[in-house]
């Protein structure tokens, strides 16, 4: 099997074309830096299968980021029968360095000119042909976005399967510096790419006067991630009441009926215990779609950069950059590939900062438990400023992480932040992102939501002395804690099984509320207050997110003493807050 590495600079649709060829999805962004970790896929190519390695994002071979040393040790420990390097048709000025530094590796390379389409607009012209002849190497002009030139780049590929020799490392040792490949770039374009002497006026040039204004630009933040959740709130809300529906109408019909011919503690476990918990959870699937479908659109489209160019100097003052912040939405998606997604900052302390803050983004797991009690408590015009109240919350205890803990763990690096061209998300991409979000999170709910939901029910339903359940005996004995935050005792059981993860926690409750997925607002209405309901949320927000995530920050920081201080100081700023807000909202 022929095995490829495919390379390329950030922001230069590498991973978009890793997914396309794949069929994977593989998470990609307008931002530059995204991609850190390795994937691997394989594929037919003519006659030959092949196994494509997407390597992360890189502008020199030979500079000293943790991308490029990871570039460099993959390209100089495994064997390769040829690279495959991206490249944005527009910016070849600025990248066909790289192209110089790896074709002196000797290994067989094809050259993808990706983005075709923008260096059309842009009245760019290549002359594909002599390019190719002066490099020595095939080259294709495509567009990952439209499909432009795809036939041509599959021929390519297998040829260049069916042409690999032995395959062999990479000649790391000599490449030529940064400034002899700049050189030798400028001397290989002479002629045969050809810039306009004025670049066409585009509408973008008009948005980013608006979208990057210091001071308009963060008010159109503000309106448009408020868009976001009401959006999210206006499109999955009724999707999600009609599958809560059709759950209801299922138990009814078919399940409880069947479950009554069998014996009183099997009927329990399976319906009051692994349906109620698993149907409360499923019911977030449309919605979880919506929001990454309308999130992936405002990636896609490139503003994600502008959002950090926005907050830059916001950050700078908190001891990070405006990738900090791109990593803190990241977060917002799932904690675990943002904190992965820190190897891009060069400094060991400024990625331990991050670090240590990601963990306070509002993930899609607690995006479902807020999204089910606002919507539970408050009226349906209310109920997406509570969501964007949740959001102010995280990123407010972020900053808040990074004030205190700056003088400690700041970094003086020097941060240069490339804005894309704004670009026409991808309708297939879109959805398939968005799906990928549901899918994981199915799997989930059919394996380790189970699991914790059946061990809920078990510690429901288990006696303990005079408490009456296990699950009793840990709220009573966590009362000193829970209490003054207005935590009632049924729900200790429900946040410690939070620890583990938090898509757990909606049907712990149904559980230990004994309700189904229609009728657990109802209960949760009439057990807790708003104050109690909301501190308990602002504490589900803030403290640990999951297990996975402190597995990530223990492997990325490889410090056992830095995973505990940033699992104990979540614990601690997440009772505080809850302290705060429930002694000062119950005497209101």
């Amino acid at each position: 099997m022929r095995q490829f590495a495919l390379v390329g600079l950030p922001n230069t649709g590498k991973s978009s074309l890793f997914n396309r060829l794949t069929g994977l999805s593989q998470r990609v962004g307008n931002w530059p830096g995204l991609t850190v970790e390795l994937a691997h896929a394989r594929l037919l190519l003519g006659n030959q299968m092949v196994e494509l390695t997407d390597l992360p994002g890189i502008h020199d071979l030979s500079g000293y980021t943790d991308d490029e040393a990871v570039v460099r040790d993959v390209l100089g420990a495994r064997d390769f029968d040829a690279l495959v390097l991206v490249l944005n048709a527009a910016q070849l000025d600025r990248q066909l360095p790289l192209a110089v530094q790896l074709r002196a590796t000797g290994l067989p390379c094809l050259i993808v000119l990706n983005m075709a389409d923008e260096a059309t607009l842009l009245g760019i012209d290549i002359d594909c042909a002599a390019l190719s002849e002066r490099l020595a190497a095939p080259l294709v002009l495509v567009s990952t976005s439209s499909g432009q030139g795809w036939a041509a780049l599959q021929d390519a590929l297998a040829t260049l399967a069916r042409q690999a020799a032995t395959p062999r490392r990479a000649r790391l040792a000599g490449l030529p510096d940064t400034h002899q490949a700049i050189e030798q770039a400028e001397a290989l374009l002479a002629g045969a790419w050809h810039l306009p002497p004025t670049l066409p006026t585009r509408l973008s040039h008009q948005l980013d006067r608006v979208l990057m204004h210091p001071w308009l630009g963060l008010a159109a933040f503000a309106a448009i991630m408020a868009a976001l959740f009401n959006g999210t709130y206006l499109i999955g809300g009724p999707l999600q009441a009609m599958l809560g529906n059709a759950l209801e109408g299922m138990h009814e019909a078919w399940l409880a009926p069947l479950a009554a011919r069998l014996p009183d503690w099997l009927a329990s476990l399976l319906l009051d215990g692994l349906w109620q918990g698993v149907s409360t959870v499923a019911t977030f699937a449309p919605i979880i779609f919506v929001f990454f479908v309308l999130m992936a659109l405002i990636e896609d489209s490139g503003y994600l950069a502008r959002a950090a160019y926005l907050t830059d100097a916001l950050m700078a003052r908190l001891g990070l950059d405006g990738r900090g912040f791109v990593l803190q939405l990241m977060g917002f998606g799932c904690n675990v590939p943002a904190v992965m997604g820190t190897r891009v900052l060069r400094e060991r302390r400024q990625r331990l900062l991050a670090m240590l803050i990601i963990p306070f983004s509002l993930c899609s797991a607690r995006l479902q438990v807020v999204l089910f009690f606002s919507a539970a408590l408050f009226s349906p015009a209310h109920a997406p400023w509570v969501l964007a109240a949740f959001y102010a919350v995280s990123l407010a205890a972020a900053m808040l992480t990074a004030a205190l803990f700056k003088r400690r763990l700041c970094a003086s690096e020097a941060y240069l932040l490339e804005v894309p061209p704004y670009r026409l998300p991808s309708v297939r991409h879109v959805f398939t992102r968005a799906w990928g979000e549901v899918a994981a999170f199915l799997r989930l709910a059919s394996t380790f939501i189970v699991a914790g939901v059946v061990l809920v029910w078990l510690l429901t339903r288990l006696p303990a002395g005079g408490y009456g359940s296990v699950a009793d005996a840990i709220g009573h004995a966590l009362s000193p804690l829970l209490d003054p935050i207005g935590i009632p005792e049924p729900l200790a059981v429900v946040l410690l099984f939070g620890f583990v993860a938090k898509e757990i926690l909606l049907g712990s409750l149904a559980v230990v509320y004994g309700v189904s997925d229609g009728q657990l607002a109802t209960a949760l209405a009439a057990q807790l207050d708003w104050v109690s309901a909301m501190s308990f949320l602002l504490f589900t927000l803030i403290y640990v997110p999951c297990l996975s995530t402190v597995a990530a920050i223990r492997r990325e920081s490889k410090s056992a003493r830095f995973t505990l201080l940033s699992v104990g100081w979540s614990l601690l700023l997440a009772w505080l807050v809850s302290f705060v807000f429930y002694q000062l909202a119950s005497r209101l």
